[in-house]
């Protein structure tokens, strides 16, 4: 009988850790982010929490054109009388309202600002930029196979 009650006790108490250990790993984890560490990934393993850091991570936002690439628009501008002045690489006011006028001659919206659109009609920008999202390419589908109607089989 004592055996009875002990193996009861045993069971109440494996079947509180497994409960309680998702617990605490959530709670290394929520400390982690409380203590700035939002650029690592914790990992808490048996109750031991193991920081790695994360290498590739990328910049977000969109980085500021070159002076290169800046004097590149201001000639296309230029081309297009919608900027007059000797090309300077910095993205200045003037820079900034001859774009305004090009989008307006062009039909865009008169930001000022570098957008996909209007590089496009500058001739600098990809055919696609600013159109629509990229398709995935096709798969597991030959563009050489030919669908043929019910009851025209080649092979009989």
């Amino acid at each position: 009988m004592p055996s009875r009650t002990l193996r009861r006790v045993v069971l109440t108490l494996l079947a509180a850790a497994v409960l309680l250990v998702p617990a605490a790993e959530g709670t290394t984890t929520q400390k982690a982010r409380k203590t700035g560490a939002s650029a690592r990934r914790v990992k808490a393993v048996a109750g031991k929490a193991k920081i790695r850091k994360r290498h590739g991570r990328r910049e977000r936002g969109q980085k500021a054109p070159t002076p290169e690439r800046i004097r590149e628009i201001q000639e296309a501008l230029a081309k297009d009388g919608a900027y007059s002045g000797a090309p300077t690489g910095k993205w200045d006011a003037a820079t900034s309202e001859a774009m305004r006028q090009f989008q307006v001659a062009h039909g865009l919206n008169p930001t000022g600002k570098l957008e996909a659109r209007s590089l496009q009609k500058l001739g600098l920008g990809s055919e696609v930029a600013g159109v629509a999202a990229p398709m995935p390419p096709a798969t597991g589908v030959s563009s050489s196979s030919t669908v043929l109607p019910a009851g025209n089989d080649p092979q009989r």
